[in-house]
């Protein structure tokens, strides 16, 4: 009787070691994934200066068209 109990013992250490090494294994590969990098919206001051010129531009043109109609 013994002997069945050290045998049942065993048989469950091992399972229990296994699975534990396979949790292991898991983690380590989620963990080695990368997460995708958000792109940050950075813009130079020339792109920026660039849009802030055709703003201006559309502006006047349009202050232009409108001072005639009255």
């Amino acid at each position: 009787m013994a002997i069945m109990q050290k045998k049942m013992a065993a048989a469950l250490a091992a399972v229990n070691s296994y699975i534990q090494m396979e949790e292991a294994t898991a983690a380590g590969q989620q963990a080695a994934i990368p997460l995708p990098k958000t792109p940050e919206n950075v813009q130079s001051l020339w792109s920026q200066c660039g849009r802030q010129e055709m703003m201006n531009m559309r502006r006047l043109v349009q202050m232009r068209a409108f001072g005639r109609c009255r």
